[in-house]
């Protein structure tokens, strides 16, 4: 077992990192997971079957995690070379922002219209993670990423949930709030996360920095020489057998934890579980999850990062297989508890066990690989859950699917070797 770290002070910087996690997690909680796919099917897809909205929010959720995974790579080459990972960030959170802004815009039934916006603005918030996470290496010393990895999750839990806390009061008593109704309420949920997400950028852009550009002959030069690192960077990782291992398990195991994040309130929604059972489900995984994914980073620091992923992985399988039995919503609400428990966890540890296994020079390519993989997991478990779910004519068959991404991932993950912190 290795010994715990020592406590350190985190500095301005760290805290801000960590700060545009409470910004732009208001999207995955308020947008991507709670309200867009309730208001997809009540508003937007009015009669229509729940197969047939599943079908098509899974399709978009897919096309967002193709175009992002596409981008990643070659925008982190790039962004190394130019050392442009905070220029790059707040290009793509812009995207993000605008785009979640034009959801109030969108009439009823007008679908397709705000599957569009809702790809854009989900590859602004993919591609903005890209160069956040590779941002990790230039905040945090080693021996902290576990725990500074872990604040930005737990940061992104509370500002997330209590937007979306605010919201959620706003649709089920828009009279309150001088809404006409739960439709309107809905469309100013979506504006006020454009404004949150925008607000809480500003702290990083203030007080991080990254070190200073290498010459790179113009902009024309940067491309150039950031694709040219980037084949490299891809035959030096045919060499490293530990970091070739890792992707590839993350790819699988986060396949099946994004599935989760995304499709989970459309599967309750399909269940028959009502707006409100939904909503206070994704509140309870909110209140949980913020002081678990601190937890969970001292776990990482105490344990190790690689025993605490394997458990949370076994947890994510349990809990999956779960699921696809529950009949009711006390289950959903004890689901949605287990999830924020080990959600946090996962995903903040596999970014600092990745941040140790790379090349701190390359940080923003390697990172963009690591992404690459994560979003182009999550192009094949929503429409793979879908598709099942839809051939079935039954959503539980489609989550069973997840089951065997866990089990893969969880027997590679555990032939990885990991470095010690310095």
């Amino acid at each position: 077992m290795p010994p715990a770290a020592p406590r350190q002070r985190l500095d301005r910087a760290a805290v801000a990192w960590a700060l545009y996690d409470w910004g732009n997690s208001a999207f995955a909680t308020t947008v991507m997971a709670a309200f867009f796919p309730l208001f997809f099917a009540e508003y937007w897809c009015i009669g229509l079957r729940a197969e047939q909205t599943s079908f098509r929010l899974g399709a978009a959720n897919s096309l967002a995690s193709l175009l992002a995974a596409v981008l990643a790579p070659v925008l982190g080459a790039i962004a190394d070379r130019a050392m442009a990972r905070k220029r790059l960030l707040l290009l793509f959170a812009a995207l993000g922002v605008v785009m979640t802004g034009g959801l109030w815009l969108v009439a009823a039934g007008q679908w397709l219209l705000a599957l569009c916006l809702y790809v854009l603005a989900s590859v602004g918030f993919a591609g903005s993670l890209t160069f956040y996470d590779a941002l990790l290496l230039a905040v945090a010393h080693p021996r902290d990423m576990d725990l500074v990895s872990a604040l930005g999750y737990a940061c992104g839990y509370l500002g997330g949930g209590l937007l979306f806390a605010l919201n959620a009061a706003m649709v089920l008593r828009p009279a309150a709030f001088g809404l006409a109704d739960s439709s309107a309420a809905v469309r100013w949920a979506f504006l006020s996360v454009a404004v949150w997400w925008a607000l809480f950028s500003l702290p990083l852009l203030l007080w991080v920095r990254e070190p200073a550009a290498r010459p790179a002959g113009g902009a024309g030069g940067a491309v150039r020489d950031g694709l040219r690192e980037l084949r490299a960077t891809l035959r030096r990782l045919l060499r490293l057998r530990d970091l070739r291992l890792f992707l590839i398990a993350y790819w699988l195991y986060i396949d099946g934890v994004d599935t989760v994040i995304r499709m989970a309130v459309d599967y309750g929604h399909a269940l028959g579980f009502g707006a409100i059972d939904l909503l206070l489900a994704l509140g309870i995984t909110q209140v949980v999850g913020f002081p678990a994914a601190i937890a969970y980073g001292r776990l990482g620091q105490r344990f190790g990062a690689r025993r605490a992923l394997l458990a949370g992985i076994v947890a994510y399988a349990a809990l999956t297989a779960w699921g696809s039995t529950m009949d009711t919503v006390a289950e959903f609400y004890a689901l949605a508890a287990v999830v924020g428990l080990v959600q946090g966890g996962v995903q903040s540890l596999s970014r600092s066990l990745y941040a140790r296994l790379i090349p701190p020079d390359q940080a923003a390519q390697f990172f963009g690989l690591y992404n690459m993989l994560g979003k182009s997991a999550a192009i094949v478990g929503p429409t793979l859950m879908a598709w099942i779910g839809m051939l079935a004519g039954n959503p539980r068959w489609g989550i069973l699917s997840i089951l065997l991404l866990f089990a893969g991932g969880g027997v590679l993950l555990a032939r990885v070797r990991t470095p010690s912190p310095a």
